[in-house]
C-alpha cells in the first residue's frame, strides 16, 4: 500500500506537465482587440505628418460619411506591404485617413512617394498617444469609422487582397 502512495506525486506531476504541454500546443490569439469598437473615437487633434497634407482631428470623422482610419509607420515593413491594397480601397471610393506613428515628416513623405498616397489626411502621432487611446496594439491597423465618429470595425495587421472586399462591406454597413 505504501508503495502505491509513492506514485501519487509522480502521477500528479505527469498530469500537470501534460496539461501545460496541451495548453502550449493550442494556438493563441496574439492580437489585442480594441475595447472601443462600437464606441466613439477618443478626442484628438493631430498636426500634419507630411508636407501638403492636412492634419487629423476627431471632428473629421463626424461629417456623416464612413471612413477608414489607418495607423501606420514609414518604418513598418507590413505597412509598406499593404500599400497596394490601400490604393485599391481608395480606387473603390473609400476615404482613407491615417495616423503616422513615431515618424518624421521627411520619412512619411518619402514613404508616400515610393509606396503611394491613398490618404486624405495624415496626423502626426509622435508619441503614440492617439494610437494607445484608440486601443491599437501595433501597426499596421485599420479602423472603419461610421459617419458619427464611432469605431465600427477593427482590422489588425496588414490588409491583404482578401481583406479589401471585407473592408468595403464594413464601410457600406457603417453608413
Amino acid at each position: 500500500m505504501k508503495r502505491r502512495l509513492l506514485w501519487i506525486p509522480l502521477l500528479a506531476f505527469v498530469a500537470i506537465a501534460g496539461l501545460f504541454a496541451w495548453m502550449l500546443s493550442q494556438p493563441s490569439d496574439r492580437q489585442v482587440r480594441s475595447r472601443l469598437v462600437g464606441k466613439p473615437l477618443p478626442a484628438f487633434s493631430l498636426p500634419p505628418a507630411a508636407p501638403g497634407k492636412p492634419g487629423l482631428a476627431t471632428a473629421t470623422f463626424r461629417a456623416g460619411k464612413p471612413r477608414l482610419l489607418n495607423v501606420f509607420g514609414s518604418w513598418c515593413v507590413p505597412c509598406a506591404a499593404e500599400a497596394p491594397q490601400l490604393a485599391k480601397l481608395a480606387q473603390a471610393g473609400a476615404t482613407i485617413d491615417a495616423i503616422a506613428i513615431r515618424d518624421t515628416p521627411a520619412d512619411v513623405a518619402r514613404f508616400l512617394s515610393t509606396k503611394g498616397d491613398p490618404f486624405a489626411a495624415i496626423g502626426d502621432d509622435r508619441n503614440s498617444s492617439v494610437q494607445l487611446a484608440l486601443g491599437s496594439s501595433g501597426v499596421p491597423e485599420t479602423f472603419v469609422i461610421d459617419g458619427q465618429g464611432r469605431i465600427a470595425h477593427q482590422h489588425i495587421g496588414a490588409i491583404t487582397d482578401g481583406d479589401v472586399p471585407v473592408l468595403l462591406d464594413k464601410l457600406k454597413a457603417a453608413q
